[in-house]
C-alpha cells in the first residue's frame, strides 16, 4: 500500500534535529582543539591547521571538518580547494578565541568534556528521575565531585563565568541601582557578578558569598576588574548559614539547580537578609508562562535532570507565586538578552 505524503509536510526538520549532535560535536571539538584561538593569530590553510593542531598526518577529513564549520557559519573561507584559507567569523573571533576577554568557550569545553556524554543517558534519566552525571558513577553529588578536583573546579568556574558574563553585564547596565548601596551574590562562584556591578556603579559595595574553595577565584576576579576595594569575599554554605545582609540579594543560575523545597528555602533566606525596600534578583532562563517560547530554557531544565537532584527551570508565574507567598510585595522581569531574564522580587 503506497503512502501519499502531503506537499506541505517536510521531514527535514525531524532529521536535522535528530542528527544535530553532528553539528554540536563539530563545534565542541573545534573549540576544545583550540581552532578558533589558533585562527585568532592569522588565517591558515588546512595543511597548516592540521600541523598546528596535531590532527591526522594524512589530513584525512580535515577539510571536511573545516568546510563543515564554514557551512555552519563558524568559519570564513577565502578561496577553494587545497589552497583555501580559513579565518574566524566576527562571532567566533569574539567569543571562541581564548585570547579575547569575551571568551565563552570555557562553557563549550565543559560541555564537550562532561555534558555531551552525560546527555547520552537522557532516556535513563527520564525513566528514573535520577542524575546522569558524576553522581551516577561515584555516588557523590555533582558539585561535591567537581569541587574535590582542582582542575575540574577551575574548568567549571571558568565555564560558568564565560556563559553568564553577557547576562551579568546586561543586569549591571539595565537595573537601576540608584536606591541601593550594598549587594550580596549568594552562590557567587568566581565573583563575576559582584565585580561587574561594582565596576559599573562606583557607589556599590558587593559581597560574593560561596564555599571556601571559590575564594581564590573570586579574589582574582575582583582584582582583575580593579574593584578589590569594593568587593569582599565571604565564605559560607548558603544551605546551612544565613545570607549576609544587603540591600540586594542576587542569585545567578542558582535556583534552577534545586528542587522546590530548596528553592523556597533559598528565597526565604534572601527575604530575611533584605531590608524593607530591598530586592531579590534571580538571573536565570526563566520560562514564559505558556512554556513554549523559551526553548533553550526548557532544554536547560532537562539539563538539570542530567546534572542535579530534582532541579528544574520555572515560569514567571511560579516565581511570582513563590516569592509573594514568602512575603515579597511585587515582582518584575527584565530581559537580559536571549533566553535569560532578571526575576526581581521587591520586599
Amino acid at each position: 500500500m503506497s503512502v501519499t505524503i502531503p506537499v506541505q509536510v517536510d521531514p527535514f526538520k525531524i532529521i536535522q534535529v535528530g542528527l544535530s549532535f553532528w553539528s554540536s560535536k563539530t563545534l565542541l571539538s573545534a573549540t576544545k582543539l583550540g581552532l578558533f584561538t589558533l585562527l585568532g593569530e592569522k588565517p591558515l590553510n588546512a595543511e597548516h591547521i592540521k600541523l598546528k593542531l596535531g590532527l591526522n598526518k594524512e589530513g584525512l577529513y580535515v577539510r571536511d571538518f573545516l568546510d563543515a564549520l564554514y557551512s555552519l557559519g563558524f568559519l570564513e573561507r577565502i578561496g577553494s580547494g587545497e589552497s583555501a584559507v580559513y579565518q574566524n567569523t566576527p562571532d567566533t573571533a569574539m567569543f571562541l578565541d581564548k585570547n579575547q576577554p569575551s571568551y565563552l568557550g570555557g562553557f563549550l569545553e565543559m560541555a564537550n568534556d562532561r555534558e555531551y556524554r552525560f546527555w547520552g543517558d537522557l532516556e535513563e534519566g527520564l525513566k528514573t528521575g535520577q542524575p546522569q552525571n558524576e553522581a551516577k558513577y561515584t555516588g557523590k553529588e555533582s558539585f561535591e565531585a567537581i569541587y574535590e578536583k582542582p582542575e575540574a573546579l577551575a574548568q567549571f568556574t571558568e565555564a560558568m563565568s564565560g556563559i553568564q558574563k553577557l547576562s551579568f553585564m546586561a543586569f549591571a547596565e539595565r537595573f537601576d541601582f540608584s536606591a541601593y548601596n550594598t549587594l550580596v551574590d549568594a552562590g557567587g562562584s568566581a565573583g563575576l557578578l559582584s565585580a561587574l556591578v561594582a565596576q559599573q556603579h562606583a557607589h556599590m559595595h558587593c559581597t560574593t558569598f560561596d564555599l571556601p574553595q571559590l575564594e581564590p577565584f573570586a579574589k582574582a576576579t575582583a582584582e582583575k576588574h580593579g574593584v578589590s576595594d569594593r568587593v569582599s569575599v565571604r565564605n559560607g554554605d548558603f544551605f546551612n548559614e544565613p545570607f549576609p545582609k544587603a540591600d540586594i540579594v542576587t542569585m545567578g543560575n542558582i535556583l534552577h539547580s534545586f528542587d522546590l523545597e530548596k528553592k523556597k528555602m533559598l528565597i526565604t533566606k534572601a527575604y530575611e537578609a533584605l531590608p524593607e525596600g530591598g530586592c531579590l534578583v534571580a538571573i536565570e532562563m526563566v520560562l514564559d508562562n505558556e512554556r513554549k517560547e523559551n526553548t533553550f530554557g526548557l532544554l536547560m531544565s532537562l539539563n538539570m535532570l542530567i546534572e542535579s537532584d530534582s532541579g528544574f527551570n520555572y515560569t514567571q508565574k511560579q516565581y511570582e507565586e513563590w516569592t509573594k507567598n514568602i512575603g515579597f510585595s511585587a515582582v518584575e522581569f527584565i530581559s537580559l538578552g536571549g533566553p535569560v531574564s532578571a526575576a526581581i522580587a521587591y520586599k
